[in-house]
C-alpha cells in the first residue's frame, strides 16, 4: 500500500468516524446542554494533559525505532518499561492534588458520587495503554491499521456514550463511555502487533530516551493547540461558555482530519529512506505532504465564514454564539496542519532536536497568549492566541525544514486549491442568498447538507480541471480508472 492509499484509507476512516462524533457531539449538545459538556470538556482537557507525564515522548521514541528496523522487540519493551515508571508517578500525582483538582471541576459533584479523581485516573492508564499501542503499529508502518483503529475508538466511544446517556447517567456516562471505548479499541490494536517483547539493553533504553528528551515537546505541542484554551477558558469565563467554544473548536477539529491522515502515512516512510539512503531522497515525500495539508482545510476555512451561524445552529441555540469564534478556529487549524506537516518532517529526518526548538517556541506563544488575551478579550482572545501561536510556529518550523533538507514550498498547488476554495464560495454564498430571500428551504440542517455537499462537488470538480498534479495523485492512489482525468 503506498503512502496515498495509506492516507485515503486513514482519512475514510477518521472521516466516518468524524461524522459519528459529529452526531454525537449534537447529541450531548441538546441533550445535555452548554454547562456539562462544559465540564466534560474540561475533564477530558486536564486528562489529556495530565497523561503527558506518562508519555513524555517515550512514545514517539518507541515508533521511531520500531520504524527503523532493527532490534525491534528490544525497543519495544524498554519503551513500555519506561512509560508504564512515568505513569506510576503520573498517578502519585493526581492523587496528591486531588483537592485542587476537584475544585477546579466545579459542579461534577452534582452528577456523580465518585469523586471525579478516580475518573480521570482510569481515563489516563487507559489511554495511555491505548497509545502505546497505537505508536507501535505506526513504527511497524501499519499507519493504515492505526488510523482505522482511531476511527473505531471514535465510533465505540461515541456509541459507548450515547447509549449511556440514554439511560439518564448524565456526564458520568460520557467518561465511563469514553473509559470504555479506549479499552476495547486497545486490544483489537494489540491484535495486530507483530513486534514481540525483548529484553532490553541498557542502551535499549538510553536511545528511546535520547529521541523522547526531544520528541515529549512534539507531544505537549498537540496537547497546547487542542487543551490549553479550554484549561485557560475553566479559570475565567462559565463553564456553559467553555461547553460552547469545545462544541466550536470540535466542529473546527473536523477538517484537520486529512493533514493528520498524511502526517501519520508519510512519517515512517521519511524515516525510512532518511535513515537506509539520504535525507535528501525524502523531500518528494516532504513537500508531497505540505501540497496536500490543506487540501479540506482551505475551502474548510471559506465554507466556515459563510455558514458559521448555521452551523453553529445545528447543536442548538445557546451555541449560536460560537459563530463568534468559529472562522478563527478554522484558520489556526489550517496554519496548525502546516506547522504539524513541518514538524513530522523533522522528527522523521532525525532531528527531533530541531522540532523542540519549533515546538518550544510554539508552546510558549500559545500558553502566555491564551493567559493575556483571555484574561483581556474573553474567549475571543482564545480564538485569536491558537491562530497566532500556529502561525508563529509555522514559519519557525518550516524555516528550520529548509536549513535541514532543500525542500520547496508547493505555493503552485497551494495556490490551486485557495482558487478552487473560493470559487466555491461563491457559489455556495450566492445559493445562500438565494434560499434565504426565497425561503424555498426553512430546515437548517438540510441547508447546511446541501450547501456542504454542493461546495464539495465546485470545490473538487474546480480542483481537478485546474490541477494537473492533482489529477495524477488521484489517478495513482485509486485502483480502478476514473473518466476524463487524464
Amino acid at each position: 500500500m503506498n503512502i496515498g492509499q495509506t492516507s485515503l484509507v486513514v482519512f475514510i476512516s477518521k472521516l466516518l468516524a468524524a461524522v459519528l462524533g459529529f452526531v454525537a457531539t449534537v447529541y450531548f449538545a441538546r441533550v445535555l446542554g452548554a454547562e456539562i459538556y462544559g465540564i466534560f470538556a474540561l475533564v477530558i482537557a486536564l486528562t489529556a494533559w495530565l497523561r503527558m507525564g506518562g508519555r513524555a515522548g517515550i512514545d514517539s521514541g518507541i515508533k521511531k525505532r520500531i520504524s527503523e528496523g532493527e532490534e525491534q522487540g528490544q525497543y519495544l519493551t524498554a519503551g513500555v518499561v519506561m512509560a508504564s515508571v512515568l505513569l506510576l508517578i503520573v498517578v502519585l500525582f493526581i492523587l496528591l492534588m486531588s483537592n485542587y483538582i476537584e475544585a477546579y471541576v466545579s459542579g461534577f459533584e452534582d452528577h456523580s458520587t465518585v469523586s471525579v479523581i478516580w475518573y480521570i485516573i482510569a481515563i489516563v492508564i487507559l489511554y495511555i495503554m491505548y497509545l502505546l499501542v497505537n505508536h507501535t503499529l505506526k513504527g511497524e508502518g501499519l499507519v493504515h491499521i492505526a488510523g482505522v483503529l482511531r476511527a473505531v475508538e471514535v465510533i465505540l466511544v461515541s456509541l459507548f456514550q450515547v447509549a449511556l446517556v440514554a439511560l439518564g447517567y448524565s456526564i458520568v456516562g460520557m467518561l465511563v463511555g469514553y473509559a470504555a471505548g479506549v479499552v476495547f479499541v486497545a486490544v483489537i490494536g494489540g491484535y495486530f502487533i507483530t513486534v514481540r517483547p525483548r529484553i532490553p539493553a541498557r542502551r535499549h533504553f538510553r536511545s528511546i530516551y535520547d529521541y523522547a528528551k526531544y520528541a515529549w515537546l512534539g507531544a505537549l505541542k498537540s496537547r497546547s493547540f487542542n487543551d490549553v484554551d479550554i484549561l485557560v477558558l475553566g479559570f475565567f469565563v462559565s463553564q456553559a461558555l467553555v461547553g460552547v467554544y469545545a462544541v466550536a473548536w470540535s466542529l473546527s477539529k473536523f477538517l484537520d482530519m486529512f493533514s493528520t491522515a498524511v502526517t501519520q502515512a508519510v512519517f515512517p516512510e521519511i524515516s525510512k529512506v532518511s535513515a537506509q539512503r539520504s535525507k535528501e531522497e525524502a523531500v518528494s515525500l516532504i513537500e508531497d505532504s505540505l501540497a496536500y495539508t490543506g487540501l479540506f482545510s482551505i475551502p474548510g476555512l471559506v465554507g466556515g465564514v459563510i455558514l458559521d451561524e448555521r452551523l453553529m445552529r445545528i447543536y442548538d441555540g445557546e451555541f449560536v454564539r460560537g459563530t463568534e469564534v468559529l472562522w478563527l478556529l478554522i484558520l489556526s487549524i489550517l496554519f496548525y496542519g502546516y506547522l504539524k506537516q513541518s514538524l513530522n518532517a523533522l522528527n522523521a529526518l532525525n532531528r527531533p532536536d530541531l522540532a523542540f526548538k519549533a515546538n518550544l517556541v510554539f508552546i510558549g506563544s500559545n500558553i502566555v497568549l491564551n493567559i493575556f488575551l483571555i484574561w483581556q478579550y474573553g474567549w475571543i482572545g482564545a480564538a485569536v492566541a491558537s491562530a497566532v501561536s500556529s502561525l508563529t510556529g509555522l514559519l519557525l518550523a518550516y524555516g528550520l525544514l529548509k536549513k535541514t533538507v532543500p525542500v520547496t514550498l508547493p505555493a503552485g498547488e497551494i495556490s490551486r486549491q485557495a482558487f478552487a476554495a473560493i470559487f466555491m464560495g461563491v457559489i455556495v454564498w450566492s445559493l445562500l442568498m438565494y434560499i434565504e430571500s426565497t425561503d424555498v428551504l426553512q430546515n437548517n440542517f438540510v441547508i447546511v447538507i446541501g450547501l456542504v455537499s454542493v461546495g464539495g462537488v465546485v470545490y473538487f470538480s474546480v480542483l481537478l480541471s485546474i490541477s494537473r498534479d492533482f489529477r495524477k495523485t488521484v489517478e495513482r492512489n485509486t485502483p480502478f480508472d476514473i473518466p476524463y482525468l487524464q
